[in-house]
């Protein structure tokens, strides 16, 4: 029975696999042949308009063969309409090895659609906003193709999530609907028009990203794990981690961690990942439902780590408006402490179950190597980015006219010296879980074998860290050197080995590369069709200005309190971000719920820049994936663990309580996105924020150095919190602003420095209710010194003095001001004026709250020492 359980638990596993990687259909003959085929020539064709390739062949032959980003975009969703029609069923009774003929018609069908943009652009483009019955038809056809696919790919939340939007665009004037909601209605012409004849709905912003971006990345992940990455982390991180109380888990974490540097999905990254570590937590002492949270938490953490997070990364850098690498740096502290604590809650669960690690090999063991073991795996990629950017830089420095032949020569070089190391050892072949433990293989020996693999890593932080290319072309050329990896690994394996049977080496290195390719571009359906009915839902936004909506409705349930809000706010994103992939949960949560936080958190006084907004929507939109009852990450774990699929869902949000505690930190201290922070700072942050983090896991897990009872976990939580934010302390005992009248606003700025802000308060009538009063705080950037009248006019802030109060005047068109005083009503019976200009107080610094923190630790440590009757270690 035990035997039959498992093959049927491997059995299902193999099918998640397929649902969510590579789509659930596996057609045999010409037709399976037909669609591996299509799948690797969309592969070809983004490496081609990555490439410039296009452009030597233009010169070459005359013709033009270059395809701009609007084309691109059309033939990029072209391919991932016709490949979710043939890839995935349409139906649970649909067949599983052939593909039927209506499938056949509806990949046609669907891929018109997107053609004929291509096909007649130049008449489309002298015709706009005039649609004919030829637009309207394949636009028509094209939206039902859209519907039809994500259904296939992604199931029926987005489908139905897209579809309220659609029928608010087309119905938003029904009576039965809140008056507060209601809007005129667009006629089908125009919203046909908006959203598929033009870049404003799903061929806007997010299909751009996608096509130039997301699957280069998505293609580098898959040829990475193609090669063999994927199995080296994890043999990499037991080989770590595995001889530790709770090893397995604690090697799970990381293992996922870097698949999570190159994976797209959280559900992916579990039932890839989790395949192996789940079985071997379970023969450790883990109950299923815990050994299944602990891979869903890492597995979710993983969509939050830099460098693709879940390929959402390039739509938040390209919605904010933030440099990519500037975001990747926003972004790796959060992540990194966030798997700190995980692994150190790992722990705290191997301490209350008095968990051994695996057996290691024989070897003597200084406190200095265990301490290495446990902080290599986290510190990996941090290292290698800090060499890549200080260590390759300084060749930058020392070779400043470093041709590409150069570059080359000293990555074949390396390549050729890290493959010869590689060969000395035997290849690593993924083990079977549920096979009797044997003794963990050692560190180095696992790591040799994988070397190479870091190459394209390292090409890729160059390339974006230190030669600021754009991400495109870094993913492009670390794509380029995960293909010379591919064909050629094994034959210079076969060669350095001093063996033969070089032909079956390439054949087998030809067969990866064939491989990887079609994964990449299976792996895409999903977020491609994704991101075009994102497209929906951005296009309805800016449509008819639903963000308003929602954001009057927070408002009015919140009480105008700020911390309700941002609850209610995280609530929502959890809600919206139930059963939707990561790019399309980025863009549902973003579009509605990052401008809520903007606008009415600066009427509350708050001033957040918009990368921490979208971060915070972010990070609670991918908890979703294990939150009940949705929680598809926690069904996936499940199904491989044999637990309990809501209990499982309900330990991964617990185990996940500290992923959701960082978005509300990060709002109110910024410093843990490291904004305005330099290196030093940096470290120093750093290593307060873990002390906290794990604090706060301690407290949540109700282990310390021993059971602590309730009054330590509450001092825990006091003392977290401080580590966390001392200034909210601060706050209280000195003001941080001192508060001028409006009056003295152009004296004010006059005497703020050149490229500083001036943070004021605007108070007038609502523009959509002319009696209510509200207050608006906005910080503005002044730009280079010179008189304050000057500087103010410059942003398109004109006033008046009156009754000794400054009452502003309705700014121009196109100035910084008019966009963001628009909520102001400059015609009601009150004057919009500026109330207050707030400058800095001097304060003394915050850090001295660590103090008493610290004091209050020491003494938590020393009465739980007093009990503790399990060896820390």
């Amino acid at each position: 029975m035990a035997e039959e359980a498992t093959n049927k638990s491997n059995v299902d596993v193999d099918l998640m696999v397929a649902e969510v990687e590579s789509g659930a259909r596996n057609a045999a003959g010409l037709a399976g042949k037909f669609i591996l085929a299509l799948a690797c020539v969309w592969a070809v064709f983004q490496l081609y308009v990555a490439s410039t390739i296009p452009f030597i062949l233009t010169e070459w032959t005359g013709a033009n063969l270059v395809f701009n980003n609007q084309e691109t975009r059309q033939i990029h969703l072209a391919f991932g309409l016709a490949l979710s029609m043939l890839a995935y069923p349409l139906f649970k009774s649909s067949p599983r090895n052939r593909v039927p003929m209506y499938d056949w018609a509806l990949a046609a069908i669907a891929a018109s659609s997107c053609l004929y943009l291509l096909v007649f652009k130049n008449d489309i483009a002298d015709r706009a906003g005039l649609p004919t019955t030829a637009d309207l038809v394949f636009s028509t056809i094209g939206m039902l193709s859209l519907g039809v696919a994500v259904y296939r790919a992604l199931g029926l939340p987005l489908v139905i999530v897209a579809s309220v939007f659609v029928f608010y665009v087309f119905f938003g004037h029904l009576s039965f609907l809140p008056d507060a909601v209601q809007w005129k209605g667009a006629s089908f012409g125009k919203a046909m028009w908006h959203f598929w004849m033009q870049t404003e709905g799903v061929f806007g912003v997010a299909l751009g990203v996608s096509a130039s971006m997301i699957f280069l990345f998505v293609l580098f992940g898959s040829l990475l794990e193609r090669a063999g990455a994927g199995n080296y982390f994890i043999k990499l991180a037991f080989a770590l981690l595995g001889h530790l109380r709770g090893g397995p888990a604690k090697a799970a974490v990381v293992a996922s961690a870097l698949s999570g540097l190159y994976s797209g999905s959280s559900i992916a990254n579990v039932v890839t990942t989790g395949t192996f570590t789940i079985p071997l937590m379970k023969r450790t002492g883990f109950k299923p439902e815990k050994a299944g949270a602990v891979e869903v938490a890492s597995s979710t953490n993983g969509q939050l780590t830099p460098p693709v997070m879940g390929a959402a990364a390039f739509l938040i850098a390209e919605f904010t408006g933030v440099a990519y690498p500037t975001l990747l740096l926003h972004a790796v502290l959060p992540a990194l402490i966030s798997y700190i604590a995980l692994v150190y809650i790992v722990h705290l669960e191997a301490l209350k179950l008095d968990l051994k690690g695996m057996e290691r090999p024989p070897a003597t063991m200084t406190a200095a190597r265990k301490l290495s073991g446990v902080l290599l795996g986290f510190l990996l990629m941090a290292g290698l980015a800090m060499a890549v950017y200080y260590g390759l830089g300084w060749i930058k420095v020392a070779f400043p006219n470093m041709t590409f032949g150069a570059a080359v020569a000293l990555f074949l070089g390396a390549y050729l010296i890290l493959v010869k190391v590689a060969a000395d050892q035997p290849d690593l072949e993924m083990d079977d879980p549920n096979a009797p433990m044997t003794v963990l293989p050692r560190p180095w020996d696992v790591a040799v074998t994988g070397f190479h693999f870091l190459l394209p890593i390292v090409i890729l932080l160059w390339c974006i860290l230190v030669e600021r290319l754009s991400p495109t072309l870094s993913a492009y050329w670390a794509t380029v050197a995960m293909i010379v990896i591919l064909l050629t690994q094994h034959p210079l394996k076969a060669f350095f080995r001093g063996g033969g049977a070089f032909g079956e080496a390439f054949r087998r290195g030809g067969r990866d590369l064939f491989d990887g390719m079609i994964a990449g571009s299976r792996n895409m359906i999903g977020i491609g069709v994704a991101t075009g009915a994102a497209g929906v839902i951005v296009g309805t936004v800016s449509l008819t200005g639903a963000h308003q909506v929602v954001g009057e409705l927070v408002e009015f349930l919140s009480g105008g309190n700020l911390m309700f809000m941002l609850i209610l706010v995280a609530v929502m994103s959890l809600i919206l971000g139930m059963g939707l992939p990561t790019t399309a949960n980025y863009m549902v949560v973003s579009s509605l719920m990052a401008p809520v936080i903007v606008s009415v958190g600066a009427q509350s006084g708050l001033i957040v820049p918009l990368v921490a907004v979208h971060l915070f929507v972010f990070y609670f939109g991918i908890l979703a994936d294990d939150t009940p009852p949705v929680g598809l990450a926690a069904f996936a774990a499940a199904a491989i663990s044999g637990g309990d699929p809501i209990k499982t869902g309900i330990q991964g949000f617990a185990y996940d309580i500290r992923t959701a505690l960082l978005p509300f930190l990060f709002i109110f201290n910024t410093e843990l996105l490291l904004i305005d922070v330099g290196p030093a700072k940096a470290v120093f942050i750093f290593i307060v924020a873990v002390i906290a983090m794990m604090l706060f896991a301690a407290a949540t897990q109700g282990y310390f150095f021993a059971r602590s009872k309730l009054w330590e976990s509450a001092a825990l939580l006091l003392i977290a919190f401080t580590l966390f934010r001392p200034g909210f302390w601060l706050d209280y005992v000195q003001e941080p602003y001192i508060d001028s009248p409006g009056t003295e606003i152009a004296t004010l700025a006059e005497a703020t420095p050149a490229d500083g802000n001036l943070r004021i308060v605007v108070r007038g009538p609502d523009f959509d209710n002319a009696d209510k009063i509200v207050d608006l705080t906005l910080l503005l950037p002044l730009g280079e010194a010179g008189s304050g009248e000057e500087r103010l006019k410059k942003l398109g802030l004109s006033m008046m003095e009156e009754d000794g109060r400054a009452l502003l005047e309705e700014p121009f068109p196109g100035t910084l001001m008019f966009e963001r005083l628009q909520n102001f009503d400059f015609y009601g019976d009150e004057p919009v004026e500026v109330a207050v200009v707030q400058t800095e107080a001097e304060r003394m610094p915050k850090e001295v709250f660590y103090i008493p923190a610290f004091l209050l630790l020491i003494l938590v440590i020393g009465l739980q020492r007093r009990r503790t009757d399990v060896p820390a270690f």
